[in-house]
């Protein structure tokens, strides 16, 4: 339940997973935070989820919407698709997961797509 501990994975550290730092990370965080560690990351990932999806439906500009609800299933696809390969569901893609993985171009363009996000919330009664 509660995982090997904090840098105690033994997949990570005796270099069995391939790609642990970018592909694999939430295999990393099962193993050293356990299954509510797990867990814990696919909540937090749901609440932005969901709320990206309501602030597209709050949204009175029809473009600040439609944008909105692009940029959340962009992001939406990616937690799905490297969460399921790292279970073995799907096919190893080589998708960072958003906001954990380490990687240069994807952690900016998950910024961005954020701050587009926080955009359209800041002016959603705007028109």
């Amino acid at each position: 339940m509660l995982g090997k501990g904090f840098l105690r994975g033994t997949q990570k550290g005796l270099a069995f997973l391939p790609m642990r730092h970018t592909d694999f990370i939430y295999s990393v965080v099962g193993e050293e935070l356990g299954f509510l560690g797990a867990l814990t990351v696919v909540l937090l990932y749901a609440f932005v989820i969901v709320r990206g999806y309501r602030l597209a439906l709050l949204a009175r500009n029809g473009f600040a919407s439609l944008m909105a609800v692009g940029l959340v299933s962009a992001l939406f696809y990616h937690i799905m698709v490297n969460i399921l390969m790292t279970i073995g569901w799907a096919p190893v893609t080589g998708l960072p997961l958003p906001l954990l993985s380490y990687g240069g171009t994807a952690l900016m363009v998950n910024c961005i797509q954020l701050g587009l996000l926080q955009n359209v919330a800041l002016r959603r009664q705007d028109y």
